[in-house]
């Protein structure tokens, strides 16, 4: 009998030995199932908008606070209403609420120093910004709540390929709190604007601007609502028009040509 027992023990341990085994492939392989599923998702992305004609065109996004706008370009793109991809988020500040959007859309997402000034990047750190942005293969920058100026040699780097988003009606009240200039003016209708970047504040090509009416009863908050709905819809209709090779600047002027 003790010489059956040892036997069994010996099978016994030696299930054992089989059974964590298997435990190991059966983990191995549901890590290639997670893979794969990425990939899958990845390939109906890509299928979706070569089905529609547009190029799929990598975007990186510059940040500085709450990410709605970002939010909203994730969403276009995840529900195929969008021809792009998202190659990576910037942010001059650690703690934006948009890293976090980013990262849990699976964006590679970044807080780059700016430097000291409130108000623009210092050299060497906006060399990190574009930097960053040419490891991404970034074909298209979008700044998105992005509150600093980009130097010449930015500018020059992506040349025409840096649009931004501004909450009113330019040239009407660039710069900080559009929405409040707007209501405090006391104007019947403002609205937003998608506009090519150059060296002033907010003085670039307009590609895009929507109304909204005031209401009399708006309060600040309410407008800024409202303007931002519009905001979320017309940026992600420019990056569409952009991908699709529709944009013509000539002068201060963009022309949007008819698709093929």
């Amino acid at each position: 009998m003790a010489d059956v027992c040892e036997r069994m023990a010996d099978v016994c341990e030696r299930m054992a030995d089989v059974c964590e085994r298997m435990a190991d492939v059966c983990e191995w392989m549901a890590d290639v199932c997670e893979r794969m599923a990425d990939v899958c998702e990845w390939m109906a992305e890509t299928t979706q908008g070569n089905a529609k004609g547009g190029y799929m065109i990598a975007i990186g996004i510059l940040v500085s606070g709450q990410g709605s706008n970002l939010q909203a370009i994730i969403d276009n793109i995840k529900s195929g209403k969008l021809d792009a991809k998202l190659g990576c988020v910037i942010s001059d500040k650690p703690d934006a609420f948009a890293l976090k959007r980013a990262k849990e859309s699976g964006v590679p997402a970044y807080y780059i120093n700016p430097g000291s000034h409130k108000t623009y990047l210092e050299t060497k750190r906006e060399l990190e910004y574009v930097k960053c942005l040419q490891e991404h293969k970034v074909e298209l920058i979008c700044l998105a709540g992005f509150m600093r100026i980009l130097h010449s040699d930015f500018l020059r780097t992506f040349k025409d390929r840096i649009i931004n988003i501004h909450p009113a009606l330019l040239p009407s009240f660039p710069g900080l709190h559009a929405q409040r200039q707007a209501f405090e003016y006391g104007v019947k209708t403002t609205g937003a604007t998608v506009h090519f970047i150059d060296e002033g504040v907010d003085t670039g090509p307009i590609i895009i601007q929507r109304t909204v009416e005031v209401e009399d009863a708006d309060t600040e908050e309410e407008l800024a609502q409202r303007i931002l709905k519009v905001e979320h819809q017309i940026y992600s209709e420019a990056i569409q028009l952009f991908a699709e090779g529709r944009l013509k600047k000539i002068g201060r002027k963009v022309k949007i040509t008819t698709s093929d």
